[in-house]
């Protein structure tokens, strides 16, 4: 082979490989973009969460994965088993599950009977709460079953003291949650916010607060956003859900959330807000994308 096809053959090769390095470069670029599109940075106002129980059919890896691209810091209500998958996707888990096949949300503190074994279950869930560094361990009061509020509230109160010495040395909090007992829990008893402040003040224990659930709420009382700045210091919690349904918290339903993000922000709240709805359309993980924007004032 002569010089000149020597230098030819060269000069082409340089070139291919000129080519295909700027071509890697754009495609590289490309990418990056969109994953900053994807992974943009919400605003750090609201610290975000979402509850896994809404999106059961999709594993909890993926809802992790997903949480990582919209920018969610947790997943709510996780049992122990599942701790160590929300840390592999540096999450945490902002409201530790406490359903088992004995104890939920119609069997809870307010009676009495219950609680010798609801202590010895709570002192393992605060172990395991308090091994993994999160913050919240949730619990229900029960079904009122016959039981008046008054009486309902006293045993609560006795039952909780016996664990707020443990949860306090453990540095957990217990949460009491507010739901509604006139569309998904009939005769549950913390159902109005001044029922779960009431008991707040009977325990009378930085480690205890309640979980304001902005779509029970809303069902149970209303006037959401008044209600929020006359109790904030008694909530550590919130949760979001459209009203009526329970659905998206679009225009779709009658709660307007940027508000309500506001109104939480400017009490000073330091906690997380989870999404909490049950998306009605098909791209459940779109929906969520879309109501962790609406909140992210």
């Amino acid at each position: 082979m002569s010089n000149e096809n020597s230098r030819r053959d060269m000069i082409k090769k340089a070139a291919a490989m000129a080519f295909a390095s700027t071509s890697l470069a754009s495609l590289t670029n490309r990418v990056m973009a969109h994953e900053t599109a994807v992974e943009e940075k919400l605003k750090g106002q609201i610290n975000h969460s979402v509850c896994a129980w809404c999106y059961n059919d999709i594993p909890l890896e993926d809802l992790c994965k997903a949480a990582n691209r919209i920018g969610l810091q947790s997943i709510d209500l996780l049992d122990p088993k599942d701790f160590a998958t929300a840390k592999k996707y540096d999450l945490t888990c902002a409201m530790v599950a406490s359903i088992n096949k004995d104890w939920g949300i119609t069997k809870g503190w307010n009676r009495v009977e219950h609680h010798d074994q609801l202590v010895t279950y709570y002192q393992y869930l605060i172990d395991e709460t308090s091994k993994a560094g999160f913050p919240h361990l949730i619990c229900f009061s029960g079904n009122r079953d016959g039981l008046d509020d008054e009486l309902g509230l006293k045993n609560s109160a006795r039952g909780l003291k016996r664990i707020m010495d443990y949860a306090e040395k453990k540095n957990v909090t217990i949460v009491m949650e507010l739901l509604n007992s006139k569309v998904n829990h009939p005769d549950y008893q913390c159902d109005h916010t001044s029922w779960g402040v009431d008991l707040c003040k009977a325990i009378d224990s930085d480690r205890f607060k309640l979980l304001y659930d902005i779509y029970h709420m809303q069902i149970m009382e209303g006037d959401v956003i008044r209600t929020i700045r006359n109790n904030h210091q008694y909530f550590a919690h919130y949760h979001t859900g459209g009203v009526p349904g329970r659905n998206e918290i679009d225009e779709t339903q009658e709660l307007y959330y940027p508000a309500i993000m506001k109104a939480i922000h400017e009490t000073g709240f330091k906690g997380f807000v989870a999404q909490e709805f049950v998306p009605k359309r098909a791209d459940k993980l779109a929906s969520l994308k879309q109501g962790v924007e609406i909140c992210d004032i």
